[in-house]
């Protein structure tokens, strides 16, 4: 040990660099992962809240669930019925309104029933109430473009007013903010054509039902006897617009940073084993065994990887509280320290590349065996 920190003393500048190198990927890494994850929450972090352990979507809508499924109340109520399970409708759309106060914003509108296990809980203001239809309770999300509760929202074309009566949690779906409001009123805004009266009748429909059932539930024969198709809530995340997209893209660059480690550090320590060949030679001559070059060289990677690991990860935590809420990203400690954890893992790795160089150090070398 003492060998290895009096090299690297010695040799300062290239570990330096090479530990530089280690930084900037560990930072990257960390950063990619931030985004990752805070994108993931900016799109479904909506869904992720409900309280429901299944989400039913009509048979005939193959993808973008939310978006192309419609079911009934015969639906509901047979599926309610048959599972003897809380089975309750969701709606869910993206669109689009204005504030009395001028504030414009796109919202995702989640259509609940107010009485029902998806009505939000609300941290300011009131919750929806089923003797007021014209209500909404918004994410916070929405609370800093501007909206307010006591404000009138109107959705724009359509002309439906809701007052805000309520805020929630940071909750958004497709990097939208989420806003709560009354079945009925959703399925206006989903149904209702531009420019037609307030009295016109609109379908009695809904895109989803959500289910709390128990974990041996059998879904697949409740789908054939009510040609529906039901999804774990998990499941249900890849119906939201741009997640799976996302997931692949942000986690490809993940997993080829995870490849570039252990090459950069491999090819370092080879060239670094390279120039101190001689060196090694001589101390296998003075006697030092094969294992007490392999733990010199290990510590020494050891070292380096470590620190520049830790560097890295303090400036990527650094990144995030920059970037703040400007941004989706999201860099908890876990994932953090996870993400650290593997990046230290396949740094060492590189340096197997290494290892058989240094077993293999003749001593001859150094007594003259080559003159």
């Amino acid at each position: 040990m003492f060998l290895a920190l009096l090299e690297l003393r010695a040799a300062r500048g290239r570990f330096a660099l090479m530990g530089s190198v280690v930084v900037l990927v560990a930072a990257l890494v960390g950063i990619v992962s931030g985004f990752t994850t805070g994108l993931g929450d900016d799109t479904v972090s909506a869904l992720r809240a409900l309280p429901a352990s299944h989400l039913a979507f009509s048979s005939d809508a193959r993808s973008d669930q939310f978006a192309r499924s419609l079911l009934g109340p015969k639906t509901a109520t047979a599926l309610r019925e048959d599972a003897g399970t809380d089975v309750t409708p969701l709606g869910v759309s993206i669109t689009r309104g204005t504030t009395d106060r001028g504030a414009e914003v796109d919202l995702a509108a989640f259509g609940v029933e107010p009485d029902g296990f998806l009505s939000p809980a609300v941290t300011g203001g009131s919750p929806l109430t089923t003797t007021d239809p014209g209500t909404v309770v918004v994410s916070g999300a929405l609370v800093d473009e501007g909206v307010a509760v006591g404000d009138t929202l109107v959705i724009d074309r359509l002309g439906v007013e809701l007052r805000v009566v309520g805020t929630t949690g940071r909750l958004s779906y497709g990097h939208v903010p989420a806003a709560y409001v009354p079945l009925t009123t959703w399925q206006r805004i989903r149904f209702a054509t531009p420019g037609a009266p307030a009295a016109t009748e609109v379908p009695d429909q809904f895109g989803a039902l959500a289910l709390r059932s128990a974990p041996d539930t059998p879904v697949a024969e409740l789908d054939a006897r009510h040609s529906t198709t039901t999804l774990t809530k998990e499941e249900a995340y890849e119906a939201a617009p741009g997640y799976t997209g996302e997931r692949v893209t942000m986690n490809s660059i993940q997993v080829f940073l995870y490849l570039i480690a252990p090459l950069v550090v491999g090819a370092f320590f080879a060239v670094w084993t390279v120039q101190r060949g001689p060196e090694l030679a001589l101390l296998r001559a003075l006697g030092a065994s094969r294992r007490r070059l392999l733990a010199h060289t290990v510590a020494q990677a050891a070292l380096v990887v470590v620190a520049g690991t830790a560097v890295g990860a303090l400036l990527a935590a650094a990144v995030g509280l920059l970037v703040g809420e400007q941004v989706p990203f999201s860099l908890p400690a876990t994932t953090l320290l996870t993400t650290m954890c593997t990046v230290a893992a396949v740094g060492l790795a590189g340096t197997a590349l290494t290892l058989r160089r240094v077993t293999s150090a003749d001593p001859l070398i150094m007594l003259g065996a080559n003159r």
